[in-house]
């Protein structure tokens, strides 16, 4: 057997039993086969099921009990956050309230070009650079790279940021927040950040990107957030609407906010005070 070959095939049973637990085939406080039995119903070495189960426990998922087994979490491991996609500008000083957030870096300088179009900056007009890790019950969930324009910027303090949520802190400059434009795909985790979100090189991530924008279509704030799927995920109420021959899906504006995998719906965390 190839020895290479051992970390993909942990990382693929622990993708299997992580499904497996979040849609509740292994229930809270089931215990887990031994891993001998776990070893020979997946075909793969004891050794794989070791790495398999230490990945999930990091994770905060099973319990792993000298003398005892395995056992899924009943309490205590982070619940997904729920965003709702249609209402991404609403509850925003909530979202940055109910989580807690780690900055990483603050520094002011030249925004690549992309950004710097993106934002509709002058030419030479700097920006404010931060780096973030949100976290939710103390376990990271997102990766945020912001870029906000240096006059706004100039405003708040490092430890501002560190502190205050975004949105409160663009409007306490006077910067007014109208609407934003964002994308979403998916990517996967580099070196720096699969360390901040304590997860392995190379795991998949939802990408999200988004320009705020103020009254006069001038961009105050450029972020580019990566999000651990299985922390976080959006949904969107739809209802039909428009008259016969042009019926289309709607979006269903939404007013709730709490956290879990049950939620209603979650202030998108890709609006801009969220993150």
């Amino acid at each position: 057997m190839d020895p290479s070959l051992e970390p993909l095939k942990a990382r693929r049973l622990a993708l299997m039993l992580r499904e497996r637990i979040a849609s509740g085939e292994i229930p809270p406080g089931a215990r887990l086969a031994s891993e001998p039995a776990l070893a020979l119903e997946h075909g793969v070495s004891r050794v794989t099921v070791r790495r398999a189960l230490d990945s999930l426990a990091s994770e905060g998922l099973i319990d792993r009990r000298v003398g005892a087994g395995t056992f899924v979490r009943e309490a205590g491991a982070p619940k997904p956050i729920v965003a709702d996609f249609a209402n991404m500008l609403t509850h925003l000083v909530e979202m940055g309230r109910r989580t807690g957030v780690r900055l990483i870096s603050f520094a002011y300088g030249t925004p690549p070009e992309a950004i710097a179009q993106a934002l509709g900056l002058t030419a030479g007009e700097r920006t404010q650079r931060s780096v973030r890790v949100r976290l939710i019950d103390g376990q990271p969930f997102s990766y945020l790279t912001t870029h906000v324009p240096e006059r706004i910027g100039l405003t708040y303090s490092e430890s501002d940021l560190a502190s205050v949520p975004l949105l409160t802190l663009l409007e306490r400059s006077g910067a007014a927040v109208e609407r934003a434009s964002q994308a979403i795909s998916a990517t996967l985790a580099t070196p720096d950040v699969a360390e901040a979100l304590g997860l392995d090189i190379g795991s998949p991530l939802l990408s999200l990107t988004r320009v705020v924008f103020g009254p006069d279509g001038r961009g105050v704030e450029h972020l580019h957030a990566l999000y651990r799927p299985d922390r976080y995920s959006f949904q969107m109420e739809l209802h039909r609407a428009g008259a016969d021959g042009d019926r289309r899906w709607s979006p269903v504006p939404s007013h709730s906010v709490q956290s879990g995998s049950d939620a209603t719906a979650w202030p998108s965390s890709a609006a801009a005070g969220g993150p």
